[in-house]
Protein backbone atom coordinates (compact mmCIF):
# COMPACT_ATOMS: atom_id res chain seq x y z
CA UNK A 1 0.00 0.00 0.00
CA UNK A 2 1.38 3.85 -0.73
CA UNK A 3 2.24 5.60 2.43
CA UNK A 4 3.54 8.30 4.06
CA UNK A 5 7.04 7.09 5.60
CA UNK A 6 9.64 8.66 8.11
CA UNK A 7 12.72 6.86 7.78
CA UNK A 8 14.75 9.68 9.59
CA UNK A 9 13.84 12.06 12.50
CA UNK A 10 15.63 14.72 10.52
CA UNK A 11 13.53 14.73 7.52
CA UNK A 12 9.70 15.21 6.69
CA UNK A 13 7.95 11.62 5.81
CA UNK A 14 8.04 10.76 2.08
CA UNK A 15 4.90 8.87 -0.39
CA UNK A 16 6.15 5.54 -0.56
CA UNK A 17 5.29 2.21 -0.62
CA UNK A 18 4.65 0.35 2.89
CA UNK A 19 3.77 -3.65 4.35
CA UNK A 20 -0.32 -3.92 4.90
CA UNK A 21 -1.29 -3.96 8.33
CA UNK A 22 -2.76 -7.05 9.34
CA UNK A 23 -4.77 -6.95 11.94
CA UNK A 24 -3.67 -9.36 14.83
CA UNK A 25 -6.15 -10.66 17.77
CA UNK A 26 -9.04 -8.13 18.85
CA UNK A 27 -7.75 -5.25 15.87
CA UNK A 28 -9.52 -4.47 12.69
CA UNK A 29 -7.82 -2.92 9.77
CA UNK A 30 -9.46 0.04 8.60
CA UNK A 31 -9.48 1.96 4.81
CA UNK A 32 -8.34 5.62 6.09
CA UNK A 33 -10.66 8.71 4.79
CA UNK A 34 -8.83 11.41 5.86
CA UNK A 35 -6.27 11.92 8.37
CA UNK A 36 -5.13 15.31 10.76
CA UNK A 37 -1.49 16.85 10.37
CA UNK A 38 -1.07 18.10 13.76
CA UNK A 39 1.76 19.58 15.77
CA UNK A 40 1.67 15.79 18.03
CA UNK A 41 2.33 13.84 14.65
CA UNK A 42 5.03 16.20 13.26
CA UNK A 43 6.72 16.12 17.13
CA UNK A 44 6.51 12.01 16.59
CA UNK A 45 8.06 12.11 13.56
CA UNK A 46 10.64 14.22 13.97
CA UNK A 47 11.05 12.29 17.80
CA UNK A 48 10.85 14.95 19.85
CA UNK A 49 7.75 14.00 21.51
CA UNK A 50 7.72 11.93 24.48
CA UNK A 51 5.94 9.54 23.27
CA UNK A 52 8.30 8.41 20.62
CA UNK A 53 9.22 4.56 20.10
CA UNK A 54 12.40 5.79 18.63
CA UNK A 55 12.12 2.48 16.13
CA UNK A 56 12.31 3.59 12.12
CA UNK A 57 10.88 3.24 9.94
CA UNK A 58 7.07 3.68 11.00
CA UNK A 59 4.40 5.36 9.63
CA UNK A 60 2.87 8.35 11.41
CA UNK A 61 -0.95 9.72 12.24
CA UNK A 62 -2.65 9.14 15.34
CA UNK A 63 -6.25 9.57 14.58
CA UNK A 64 -8.10 9.98 11.56
CA UNK A 65 -11.71 9.10 9.82
CA UNK A 66 -11.77 5.61 8.20
CA UNK A 67 -14.35 2.62 7.28
CA UNK A 68 -14.55 -0.30 8.82
CA UNK A 69 -14.53 -4.06 6.96
CA UNK A 70 -18.39 -3.93 7.06
CA UNK A 71 -18.66 -0.23 5.69
CA UNK A 72 -19.08 1.81 8.66
CA UNK A 73 -17.14 5.24 8.61
CA UNK A 74 -15.82 6.33 11.84
CA UNK A 75 -13.43 7.99 13.82
CA UNK A 76 -10.43 6.12 15.04
CA UNK A 77 -7.16 5.95 16.74
CA UNK A 78 -4.18 3.96 15.68
CA UNK A 79 -3.10 1.74 17.94
CA UNK A 80 0.04 0.12 17.35
CA UNK A 81 3.47 1.22 15.97
CA UNK A 82 4.58 0.74 13.39
CA UNK A 83 1.19 1.63 11.68
CA UNK A 84 -0.31 5.75 11.47
CA UNK A 85 -3.22 6.69 9.78
CA UNK A 86 -0.95 8.73 7.04
CA UNK A 87 -2.06 5.59 4.56
CA UNK A 88 -3.78 4.06 2.46
CA UNK A 89 -4.72 1.41 5.49
CA UNK A 90 -3.89 1.36 8.99
CA UNK A 91 -4.72 -0.97 12.46
CA UNK A 92 -6.88 -0.45 15.47
CA UNK A 93 -8.92 -1.65 17.81
CA UNK A 94 -12.82 -1.77 18.63
CA UNK A 95 -11.96 0.01 21.71
CA UNK A 96 -10.29 3.19 19.68
CA UNK A 97 -13.41 3.98 17.28
CA UNK A 98 -16.83 4.87 17.69
CA UNK A 99 -19.06 6.11 14.88
CA UNK A 100 -19.46 10.28 13.47
CA UNK A 101 -22.35 11.87 14.45
CA UNK A 102 -24.58 13.11 11.25
CA UNK A 103 -23.88 16.70 10.08
CA UNK A 104 -20.03 15.87 11.07
CA UNK A 105 -18.39 15.28 7.44
CA UNK A 106 -14.78 13.28 7.48
CA UNK A 107 -12.60 16.09 6.87
CA UNK A 108 -13.72 18.34 9.52
CA UNK A 109 -13.95 15.48 11.75
CA UNK A 110 -10.29 14.34 11.06
CA UNK A 111 -9.33 18.07 11.50
CA UNK A 112 -11.25 19.02 14.66
CA UNK A 113 -10.74 16.11 16.64
CA UNK A 114 -6.78 16.39 18.28
CA UNK A 115 -7.02 20.34 18.43
CA UNK A 116 -11.07 20.25 19.93
CA UNK A 117 -10.22 16.97 22.48
CA UNK A 118 -6.89 19.31 24.14
CA UNK A 119 -9.28 21.56 25.35
CA UNK A 120 -12.32 19.66 25.80
CA UNK A 121 -10.26 16.95 28.29
CA UNK A 122 -8.24 19.51 30.00
CA UNK A 123 -11.44 21.79 30.89
CA UNK A 124 -13.68 18.99 31.98
CA UNK A 125 -10.97 16.25 33.18
CA UNK A 126 -8.38 17.79 34.47
CA UNK A 127 -9.49 21.21 35.52
CA UNK A 128 -12.97 19.99 36.61
CA UNK A 129 -14.09 23.25 35.12
CA UNK A 130 -17.23 24.39 36.15
CA UNK A 131 -19.74 26.86 33.87
CA UNK A 132 -19.27 30.58 35.30
CA UNK A 133 -15.72 30.29 35.77
CA UNK A 134 -13.01 32.45 34.60
CA UNK A 135 -10.44 31.18 31.52
CA UNK A 136 -6.85 32.34 30.87
CA UNK A 137 -5.56 30.78 27.08
CA UNK A 138 -1.86 30.86 26.53
CA UNK A 139 -1.98 30.71 22.81
CA UNK A 140 -5.34 31.75 21.50
CA UNK A 141 -4.28 31.83 18.13
CA UNK A 142 -3.57 29.16 16.58
CA UNK A 143 -5.96 26.29 15.65
CA UNK A 144 -6.50 24.11 19.09
CA UNK A 145 -6.12 28.14 20.73
CA UNK A 146 -9.21 29.16 19.04
CA UNK A 147 -11.18 26.49 19.68
CA UNK A 148 -10.46 26.47 23.03
CA UNK A 149 -11.90 29.82 23.33
CA UNK A 150 -15.40 28.48 21.35
CA UNK A 151 -14.99 25.48 23.67
CA UNK A 152 -14.41 27.37 27.10
CA UNK A 153 -17.46 30.13 25.86
CA UNK A 154 -19.73 26.60 25.06
CA UNK A 155 -18.85 25.15 28.52
CA UNK A 156 -20.25 28.58 30.30
CA UNK A 157 -16.98 30.39 30.87
CA UNK A 158 -18.22 34.21 32.67
CA UNK A 159 -14.88 35.70 31.01
CA UNK A 160 -12.18 34.37 28.53
CA UNK A 161 -9.07 35.91 27.95
CA UNK A 162 -7.17 35.22 24.81
CA UNK A 163 -3.22 35.69 25.16
CA UNK A 164 -1.20 34.90 21.56
CA UNK A 165 1.60 36.64 19.49
CA UNK A 166 -0.19 37.45 16.35
CA UNK A 167 -2.14 40.91 16.81
CA UNK A 168 -4.31 40.28 14.07
CA UNK A 169 -5.35 36.97 14.51
CA UNK A 170 -5.81 37.87 18.47
CA UNK A 171 -8.33 40.66 17.70
CA UNK A 172 -10.36 38.00 15.85
CA UNK A 173 -11.07 35.80 18.60
CA UNK A 174 -13.15 38.22 20.16
CA UNK A 175 -15.67 36.62 17.43
CA UNK A 176 -15.20 33.94 19.24
CA UNK A 177 -16.39 34.35 22.21
CA UNK A 178 -13.04 36.39 23.91
CA UNK A 179 -13.70 39.45 26.56
CA UNK A 180 -10.03 40.53 26.82
CA UNK A 181 -6.91 39.48 24.80
CA UNK A 182 -3.08 40.44 25.90
CA UNK A 183 -0.76 40.49 23.23
CA UNK A 184 2.23 37.91 24.14
CA UNK A 185 4.62 40.64 22.00
CA UNK A 186 5.43 42.81 25.24
CA UNK A 187 8.58 43.24 27.40
CA UNK A 188 8.54 40.77 30.13
CA UNK A 189 7.57 43.06 33.02
CA UNK A 190 4.91 44.99 30.74
CA UNK A 191 3.64 40.81 30.14
CA UNK A 192 3.76 40.08 33.89
CA UNK A 193 1.66 43.35 34.36
CA UNK A 194 -1.01 42.54 31.64
CA UNK A 195 -1.52 39.06 33.94
CA UNK A 196 -1.70 40.93 37.30
CA UNK A 197 -4.78 42.96 36.39
CA UNK A 198 -6.62 40.04 35.09
CA UNK A 199 -5.36 37.66 37.88
CA UNK A 200 -6.79 40.69 40.05
CA UNK A 201 -10.27 41.45 41.34
CA UNK A 202 -12.68 38.49 40.05
CA UNK A 203 -9.51 36.58 38.80
CA UNK A 204 -8.79 34.07 36.65
CA UNK A 205 -9.71 30.25 37.49
CA UNK A 206 -8.66 28.18 35.16
CA UNK A 207 -5.23 29.23 32.87
CA UNK A 208 -4.97 26.19 29.10
CA UNK A 209 -1.48 26.74 28.56
CA UNK A 210 -0.43 25.68 24.86
CA UNK A 211 2.42 27.53 24.66
CA UNK A 212 4.90 27.14 28.25
CA UNK A 213 8.06 29.29 27.79
CA UNK A 214 8.84 32.72 28.33
CA UNK A 215 4.58 32.89 28.10
CA UNK A 216 4.27 30.61 30.91
CA UNK A 217 6.43 31.98 32.87
CA UNK A 218 5.22 35.54 32.97
CA UNK A 219 2.01 34.22 33.84
CA UNK A 220 3.08 32.18 36.79
CA UNK A 221 5.00 35.12 37.61
CA UNK A 222 1.59 37.23 37.56
CA UNK A 223 0.27 34.91 40.48
CA UNK A 224 2.62 35.64 42.94
CA UNK A 225 1.95 37.99 46.35
CA UNK A 226 3.70 39.43 48.74
CA UNK A 227 2.99 39.90 52.61
CA UNK A 228 2.12 37.08 54.85
CA UNK A 229 -1.53 37.71 55.40
CA UNK A 230 -2.93 37.62 51.96
CA UNK A 231 -5.06 34.50 50.79
CA UNK A 232 -4.61 33.15 47.15
CA UNK A 233 -7.19 32.25 45.36
CA UNK A 234 -7.23 28.78 43.61
CA UNK A 235 -5.78 28.21 39.87
CA UNK A 236 -6.10 25.35 38.04
CA UNK A 237 -2.78 26.01 35.49
CA UNK A 238 -3.34 22.87 32.47
CA UNK A 239 0.08 22.63 30.91
CA UNK A 240 -1.31 21.49 27.19
CA UNK A 241 2.18 22.25 24.59
CA UNK A 242 5.25 23.74 24.13
CA UNK A 243 5.53 25.93 21.07
CA UNK A 244 7.35 28.33 22.99
CA UNK A 245 9.94 26.13 25.02
CA UNK A 246 9.98 22.92 26.46
CA UNK A 247 10.61 23.90 29.65
CA UNK A 248 10.58 27.20 32.61
CA UNK A 249 12.36 28.39 35.41
CA UNK A 250 9.79 28.40 38.14
CA UNK A 251 10.40 29.63 41.72
CA UNK A 252 9.80 27.96 44.92
CA UNK A 253 7.86 30.69 46.35
CA UNK A 254 5.74 30.77 43.76
CA UNK A 255 3.98 27.93 44.27
CA UNK A 256 4.07 28.86 48.09
CA UNK A 257 2.62 31.96 47.69
CA UNK A 258 -0.12 31.65 45.19
CA UNK A 259 -3.06 29.06 44.93
CA UNK A 260 -2.08 27.54 41.86
CA UNK A 261 -2.29 23.95 41.05
CA UNK A 262 0.26 22.72 38.02
CA UNK A 263 -1.27 19.90 35.46
CA UNK A 264 -0.42 17.85 32.71
CA UNK A 265 -3.25 17.41 30.02
CA UNK A 266 -2.50 14.66 27.24
CA UNK A 267 -1.64 10.98 26.53
CA UNK A 268 -0.90 10.03 29.96
CA UNK A 269 -2.52 12.41 32.38
CA UNK A 270 -5.68 11.06 30.87
CA UNK A 271 -6.38 7.62 29.57
CA UNK A 272 -7.20 6.49 26.28
CA UNK A 273 -10.42 5.54 27.60
CA UNK A 274 -11.19 8.73 28.96
CA UNK A 275 -9.91 10.74 26.18
CA UNK A 276 -12.17 8.62 23.85
CA UNK A 277 -15.35 9.71 26.07
CA UNK A 278 -14.57 13.15 26.16
CA UNK A 279 -13.93 12.60 22.10
CA UNK A 280 -16.91 11.43 21.31
CA UNK A 281 -19.15 14.53 23.63
CA UNK A 282 -16.93 16.82 22.01
CA UNK A 283 -18.00 15.21 18.08
CA UNK A 284 -21.84 15.29 19.56
CA UNK A 285 -21.48 19.12 20.35
CA UNK A 286 -19.51 19.62 17.24
CA UNK A 287 -22.57 18.30 15.50
CA UNK A 288 -25.33 19.71 16.83
CA UNK A 289 -23.54 22.93 16.89
CA UNK A 290 -20.29 23.16 14.64
CA UNK A 291 -16.93 24.68 15.33
CA UNK A 292 -15.34 27.27 13.03
CA UNK A 293 -12.68 24.99 12.07
CA UNK A 294 -10.91 26.11 8.38
CA UNK A 295 -9.50 22.65 6.91
CA UNK A 296 -7.19 21.92 4.09
CA UNK A 297 -7.79 18.86 2.68
CA UNK A 298 -4.29 17.57 0.82
CA UNK A 299 -3.76 14.18 -1.19
CA UNK A 300 -1.41 12.23 0.47
CA UNK A 301 0.87 11.96 -2.38
CA UNK A 302 2.00 15.76 -1.44
CA UNK A 303 2.88 14.88 2.30
CA UNK A 304 6.13 16.40 2.04
CA UNK A 305 5.24 19.53 0.51
CA UNK A 306 2.50 20.02 3.06
CA UNK A 307 4.86 18.45 6.02
CA UNK A 308 6.67 21.96 6.69
CA UNK A 309 3.79 24.38 5.43
CA UNK A 310 2.49 26.96 8.38
CA UNK A 311 -0.94 26.22 9.28
CA UNK A 312 -1.71 29.74 8.85
CA UNK A 313 -5.17 28.95 10.81
CA UNK A 314 -6.26 25.97 8.84
CA UNK A 315 -5.73 22.43 9.44
CA UNK A 316 -4.05 20.39 6.79
CA UNK A 317 -5.66 17.10 6.47
CA UNK A 318 -4.41 14.07 4.34
CA UNK A 319 -6.24 12.05 2.26
CA UNK A 320 -5.11 9.07 0.04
Amino acid sequence: MKAAVVSSFDAPPRYASFDEPVAAESEIVVDVVAAGLHPIVRALASGSHYGRTGALPFIPGVDGVGRLPDGQQVYFGASRSPFGTFAERSVTTRRLCFSIPDGLDAVTAAAVANPGMSSWVALTRRAGFVSGERVLILGATGVAGRLAVEIAKRLGAKRIVAAGRNQKALEAVGELGANAIIPLEQGHDSLVASFRSEFAGEGIDVVLDYLWGQPAEAALEALSQKGLLRSASRVRFIQIGESAGKSISLRADTLRSTGVELLGSGFGSASIDEIFKALAEFFRAAAASPFRIKTRPTPLRDVEAAWNASEQGARVVLQP
